[in-house]
């Protein structure tokens, strides 16, 4: 018996010493992988292009996010992830064998351990779907970890100290706000209002306003260009180009940063509300600890031109944009794979 034992470990360091582990920030807009010892190795939009009748996939990621809204007939670019899990079972496992073959490349002899970032807010029926295509995908082992542990591990937050620690992931299909101590979950919620949602509030904007049909990729430059929480110094302008609702031409017509603010507004005071939430539910002697520590924000959205001033208002705390905030839940996935064995005996 301890001879088998012993064989068994000698075979688990065998695959740990040849295999390519993983982190995989599966999200909405954009898919990273992170591999042990080479830091983040891609970063790639989460789009399949695939063909109508036989399902097969064309494209996968860059490429295929140059076909959004500009495919024949015969072929559709879809986001198979939708508010950060998945509405496509199929297309999404055709997607992360793509990324963990182009990720492994050249150095996969067995296959992968795989640790992927989940919304803390997902159903137990979700969290069967990501492993579950993981492991078709061609993962060895999956681990999921809840997005606002992999971003508080990803930004550095001192998670295992006694101490609360808060950490507001903003994606492109949720927004994750939590608050960490002693290396667990005193408080989280998952909101399904992200980068995703301001791009489509955009869209609706100048199509009420200005009668003009605008796509996905022009949203989110829009967002990107001249998009804010709050008023700005000099307020910004921005040429935009679509189709018009009524004569059915292509039109350009000048936007200003105002006018994007008031269309974010929305999604903006959804956010900042949770994050009151979680205030509100937070036991006092923590509550004092983040007078201090203060809030840290990830995730795209939190890019947004004076978010961090907008929610600092609000909550009378400091605000802290994270120095990579882009690749903050990818880094924290890329930390846990350093202790990967002890990980795998919990789920966070």
């Amino acid at each position: 018996m301890p001879f088998y034992h012993k064989a068994v470990s000698l075979v688990g360091k065998f695959f740990s010493a040849v295999s390519h582990d993983i982190g995989i920030d599966l999200g909405t807009a954009n898919t990273l992988v992170f591999a042990k010892d080479n830091g983040v190795v891609l970063n790639e939009p989460s789009v399949v292009a695939i063909y109508n009748k036989s399902r097969k996939v064309r494209a996968v990621g860059l490429e295929a996010k140059k076909m959004l809204g500009r495919t024949p007939g015969n072929i559709t670019a879809i986001r198979p992830m939708k508010d950060g899990v998945i509405a496509d079972f199929e297309v999404t496992e055709a997607m992360l064998r793509y990324f963990i073959t182009k990720a492994c490349r050249n150095t996969r002899f067995v296959p992968p351990r795989v640790v992927i970032a989940v919304p803390s807010g997902i159903t137990e029926v979700e969290r069967r779907a990501v492993r579950e295509s993981a492991i078709h995908a061609g993962a060895r082992e999956v681990l999921l970890l809840q997005e606002p542990m992999a971003a508080a591990i990803g930004v550095g937050l001192p998670i295992d100290e006694p101490t609360a620690s808060m950490i507001v992931d903003i994606g492109g299909g949720t927004t994750e706000v939590a608050i960490i101590s002693l290396s667990g979950m005193v408080f989280t919620k998952s909101l399904r209002v992200g980068g995703d949602q301001m791009d489509g509030a955009i869209a609706n904007f100048l199509k009420k306003n200005y009668n003009l049909l605008i796509g996905e990729r022009m949203s989110e430059d829009i967002k990107v260009a001249i998009g804010s929480a709050m008023p700005l110094e000099n307020e910004l302008s921005l040429s935009v180009k679509g189709r018009d609702t009524i004569s059915g031409l292509p039109r350009t017509v000048m936007i200003s940063s105002t006018g994007v603010r008031e269309a974010l507004s929305e999604a903006i005071n959804g956010i900042v509300e949770v994050v009151r939430q979680a205030l509100d539910q937070c036991p006092p002697q923590l509550a004092a600890d983040l007078v201090d520590r203060g809030i840290v924000l990830a995730g795209g959205g939190a890019l947004v031109r004076h978010l961090d001033r907008k929610i600092s208002n609000e909550t009378h705390l400091p605000v802290i944009v994270a120095e990579d905030p882009l690749r903050a839940v990818a880094n924290g996935t890329g930390a846990v794979l350093q202790n990967l064995s002890f990980w795998l005996n919990e789920e966070y």
